[in-house]
């Protein structure tokens, strides 16, 4: 057997930094608790979710001789990133990666869960799992204690008969759900009416605000004007789900619009907001990490609202990563039109990565700028 060690696992491409990791402490105690039942497993018959950079699926393969996993991971760069560290330790052939849907946890006897922040996600990923799995499914979901609320199990109670939790380790916890219900509710994607904007949002469970409209693209959507009329490709960049892209088809009809979102959630949400409300013949949606399937100088407008969590940690990383890859697709004279916490004072790095910042609207908890490529020669 090929010798693993958690040490050869990198974040890359993801955003590397000193105080982000491939592989945490929930990773090693899911893998501990987990042991008898991977061990036991057919080929096949164990699958992986939310496995950001590879911990979880690789050890089994490495660690207990797994075969036949199939992973999802929501994240593009963190798929990427899973697929890297495979190559890098000699496990690629034991993995498979997959959507998160039917096929990827049909017949599975154990699943592997590094829990979710978003309850909504979880409520997913439960539903899909007791819908599918074989009826003798055991969920192994771990994470981290500070991130861990009651509130985990009742969501796990909606699709599993049986939910419990494990003792802690090196501030890490698990949960196990097996049972799953006969007649689970299918929940996801759900949907949710703003007649204020006389929008229809869909969202699948792990999209960033769900159904809801967040503040921050609530007050973006009021200055799209901002964006200049002759632009004929514009790019809403970290999409979500749809909400810019579409109000913006809406409005310019002569305009082609990309929805682009490394979460596959937020990709598949996007198109089916885009499809509700009209423009789906109109919105181009994409999962990409950043713009990378982006040519250099192609684009005339960039839409942006930039989260500012990787992970469950506060980083900068992918708000700068996102103003450079606007830079680099946009236009000479193209502009990028971002909405951002005021207190993380992004201008600088904008004037820096994108070209000269003009701030155009500013309320208790938001800044709204728009940067101008300069024009070359």
């Amino acid at each position: 057997m090929t010798e693993f060690s958690f040490d050869a696992l990198r974040r890359y491409p993801d955003i590397e930094a000193p105080n982000l990791y491939a592989v945490d402490a929930s990773d090693r105690l899911i893998l501990d608790t987990a042991a008898g039942a991977l061990e036991d497993a057919a080929e096949g018959e164990v699958v992986v979710i939310g496995d950001r950079h590879g911990a979880l699926s690789l050890g089994a393969a490495g660690l207990h001789g797994v075969r036949g996993i199939r992973v999802h991971q929501d994240g593009l760069s963190g798929e990427r990133a899973i697929l890297a560290n495979a190559e890098r330790t000699g496990f690629a052939d034991a993995i498979r990666i997959g959507g998160l849907d039917a096929d990827l946890v049909r017949d599975a006897r154990v699943v592997l869960l590094q829990l979710p922040r978003s309850l909504d996600a979880l409520d997913e990923i439960a539903q899909t799992i007791a819908l599918s799995a074989s009826p003798d499914v055991t969920v192994y979901a771990g994470g981290r204690v500070k991130h861990m609320t009651h509130a985990m199990n009742d969501v796990l109670n909606r699709s599993f008969g049986s939910v419990s939790a494990g003792l802690g380790r090196q501030k890490s916890r698990m949960l196990f759900a097996s049972g799953p219900h006969d007649d689970v509710e299918r929940r996801w994607p759900t949907s949710q009416r703003h007649n204020d904007l006389d929008l229809t949002v869909w969202a699948h469970g792990a999209a960033f605000a769900g159904a809801r409209i967040d503040i921050g693209t609530r007050f973006l959507l009021q200055h799209l004007s901002a964006v200049p009329h002759d632009v004929s490709r514009v790019v809403d960049l970290g999409c979500g789900t749809g909400v810019l892209a579409t109000c913006f088809a809406r409005e310019r009809l002569d305009v082609e619009v990309t929805a682009s979102d490394q979460s596959a959630a937020a990709a598949a949400s996007a198109r089916l907001t885009a499809d509700a409300n009209g423009v789906g013949d109109r919105v181009i949606v994409q999962r990409d990490d950043g713009l990378s399937s982006m040519p250099d100088d192609s684009v005339d407008a960039v839409l942006l609202n930039p989260p500012f969590h990787i992970g469950a940690s506060v980083h900068a990383g992918i708000a700068l990563k996102l103003f450079a890859e606007a830079g680099r697709v946009l236009r000479p004279g193209g502009v990028l039109l971002a909405v951002w916490n005021s207190h993380l004072a992004y201008r600088p790095q904008l004037e820096r990565l994108v070209g000269r910042t003009e701030q155009m609207a500013r309320n208790a908890k938001f800044t709204i700028t728009l940067s101008r490529v300069s024009t070359r020669g």
